[in-house]
């Protein structure tokens, strides 16, 4: 018998609310770039190890409250204008989604690299942030609509990295979506896929606030240089290619 302790310290890092409300604090307060990087790409990694340590015996309870984490942090993101706290947020949801693929059997290897490929568009987001901070002060959707027309590039990787964050196929977060729901119970799977339609449905609305439209006002800021929007297309291609080689893992 595992004790509660022990399942109340994993959903600090696979979250479980209100638990996860440690790690969305620790993201809002942590300004460096890196340092949220590495919390994106670290943070699940440390609960799975302690869930494998468990024998990844994930109890039913635990993963309905995983499951209902999940929802609520994906009907949260609906709301949510701020591209860092929607980041977060989104995070949050992928990562208790986690706790299905451990009961279903799952090699923890193999968790592993989903929780990475659902983090890589995560880091890529706070980089695109980033690019918004330093022109603009903020990233905040509705403030300044209509970015297609004035910063072209970053609009483009701005929704290349939302549409690969949310498991847009063909990037590794809609494969390894896949991977599960195959398996997972009826019940799981449908709750699975509300909450991707969730997601889905709060990068459109992210899009909207961001990109589409005319812009209320002179856009005097300058678009990201020729050279980094290749660095970022390339970064692109690699998830892409991570996707493809997921999806030969299903056939």
């Amino acid at each position: 018998m595992i004790a509660i302790s022990t399942y109340l310290l994993i959903g600090l890092f696979l979250p479980l609310f209100p638990l996860s409300m440690v790690f969305n604090l620790l993201f809002a307060r942590v300004a460096s770039l890196p340092v949220r990087a590495a919390l994106l790409l670290t943070w699940p990694l440390a609960g799975l190890a302690l869930l494998h340590s468990t024998g990844n015996d994930v109890p039913e309870p635990v993963l309905i409250w995983a499951l209902a984490t999940s929802a609520l942090y994906a009907l949260r993101l609906l709301a949510i204008r701020d591209l860092g706290t929607w980041t977060g947020f989104l995070a949050t949801s992928v990562w208790a989604l986690l706790w299905i693929p451990a009961r279903e059997g799952f090699e923890l290897k193999d968790i592993a690299l989903d929780a990475l490929g659902f983090s890589a568009p995560l880091v890529l987001l706070v980089l695109i942030m980033a690019l918004f901070n330093s022109r603009f002060g903020g990233a905040y959707a509705g403030v300044r609509d209509g970015m297609a027309t004035s910063l072209p590039r970053l609009s483009v990787a701005l929704i290349i990295c939302l549409l690969a964050a949310v498991a847009t196929p063909p990037f590794p977060g809609f494969f390894t979506l896949l991977s599960v729901l195959i398996q997972a119970s009826p019940v799981n799977m449908g709750g699975m896929l509300v909450i991707w339609l969730l997601w889905s449905w709060a990068a459109a609305r992210m899009i909207q606030g961001f990109v589409v439209g005319t812009p209320a006002q002179e856009c005097n800021v300058q678009d990201i240089s020729l050279p980094l929007s290749w660095g970022l297309a390339l970064l692109f291609m690699a998830l892409f290619l991570a996707g493809v080689l997921l999806t030969g893992d299903l056939l």
